[in-house]
């Protein structure tokens, strides 16, 4: 049998988080995404060298920081330019639920011209998440529209 280029329950493009505390982490993204914990690998010194946890149908790879291997948290340099934009079936009570597990509100929950109800969160760790449901099929005739109606 063939080994697969890309393995099973993976897609092409997997986010990989580097974070300050990636135990931490991982037990927020539990209580705050509904992650489960796929694996774990720690160094001898308790550090997780690579972790995976699963958002949905989502994998999500994940470690400590390690400056030595130029491997930075969001936290330790100032911010992060990348937002992970997550579908889920009700935004407004995961959003809630994030708020309530620690996360931060950047942009509250609203109806967006594109066709999705979706707030905007800063977990503990640095990281910038956008929650979404999708609610309305809009042409793209019909978004570009809109578009330009609000700017």
């Amino acid at each position: 049998m063939a080994v697969k280029p890309i393995p099973d329950g993976y897609s092409a493009v997997t986010p990989y988080l580097i974070v300050h505390d990636a135990a931490g982490a991982i037990a927020f993204y539990e209580q705050a995404f509904g992650a489960t914990e796929l694996m774990r690998l720690a160094d001898p010194s308790g550090k997780l060298a690579h972790a995976e946890i699963k958002i949905g149908n989502s994998p999500i790879m994940l470690s400590d920081e390690f400056p030595e291997m130029n491997h930075l948290s969001a936290q330790a340099i100032g911010g992060t330019p990348v937002n992970l934009m997550v579908y889920v079936e009700d935004v407004d009570s995961l959003f809630d639920q994030a708020i309530a597990a620690g996360a931060t509100e950047i942009r509250p929950v609203e109806n967006q011209f594109y066709g999705d109800r979706a707030g905007t969160l800063a977990d503990p760790f640095g990281h910038v998440w956008t929650l979404a449901t999708h609610v309305e099929d809009l042409s793209m005739e019909e978004v570009n529209a809109r578009f330009s109606a609000m700017v």
